[in-house]
C-alpha cells in the first residue's frame, strides 16, 4: 500500500493533486500566478472547495493568462459574482484581477515572478523534514516575509498563512511528511 501524507484521505480528487501537483516546484509564470490566486480564494474555506472548481476558475479567469485578467472590465466580474460554480465573494473575485496588475509589475520589475518570488527561499526548495502533521506549520519566516512584501506590491487575500500554503503547493517547501512516497521523490528532485 502507498504511504502518503494524512490529509487527502479517501477522496479521488485529493489523492490525484496530492500525488501529482502539491511540492512539484513550479517556475512557470502562469502557473505561479493561477497559485497564488487560487490560494487567496480558499480563504476561510477548504482547499477540497476550490479544488473542486479549480476547472471553472480557468474557465472564467482566462487560463490566469496575466495580462488577459488584468484586462477583465468590472461588468465581466460582476457576472462572474452571479455565477454559483465560483466562491461568489466580491473582494476574492476582484482581486484576481488587481493580483493580475500588481503581478504584472513585478514581472517587469524583475523579469519574471519566478525570479522574484523564489528569492524567498534563495531559489531552493525548503527541506521541511516533516515526521507528522503536528511537525507542518502555518507560517515561517519566509511566508512572512513574501506576505508583507506582496501586500506592499499591492497584492490581495496573501496573508502569511495564505503565502505558505502558495509555498508548499508551489514547491518552495517539500511539506510531505518523510514517510509519503512524494516526500522522497521531490527531494530527489531538487537536491
Amino acid at each position: 500500500m502507498t504511504e502518503r501524507c494524512w490529509w487527502p484521505g479517501n477522496d479521488p480528487i485529493y489523492i490525484s493533486y496530492h500525488d501529482t501537483e502539491w511540492g512539484v516546484p513550479i517556475r512557470k509564470d502562469q502557473v505561479l500566478f493561477e497559485f497564488i490566486c487560487l490560494e487567496g480564494q480558499q480563504a476561510g474555506l477548504s482547499w477540497i472547495t476550490v479544488l473542486k472548481k479549480r476547472d471553472h476558475y480557468r474557465k472564467c479567469f482566462k487560463n490566469f493568462e496575466v495580462d488577459k485578467v488584468a484586462r477583465m472590465k468590472d461588468a465581466t466580474i460582476e457576472k462572474l459574482l452571479l455565477d454559483r460554480s465560483l466562491i461568489r465573494n466580491r473582494l476574492k473575485l476582484y482581486s484576481i484581477r488587481s493580483n493580475a496588475k500588481a503581478f504584472q509589475k513585478i514581472q517587469k520589475e524583475f523579469g519574471s515572478f519566478e525570479k522574484y518570488i523564489w528569492r524567498f527561499v534563495n531559489n531552493t526548495t525548503i527541506d521541511g523534514k516533516r515526521k507528522a502533521a503536528k511537525d507542518i506549520p502555518t507560517t515561517t519566516p519566509e511566508s512572512d516575509a513574501m506576505s508583507k512584501d506582496l501586500k506592499k506590491r499591492g497584492f490581495k487575500f496573501v496573508g502569511s498563512t495564505i503565502c505558505y500554503a502558495f509555498m508548499q503547493a508551489a514547491g518552495l517547501v517539500n511539506d510531505h511528511t518523510n514517510n509519503c512516497f512524494r516526500y522522497k521523490q521531490l527531494k530527489n528532485k531538487t537536491s
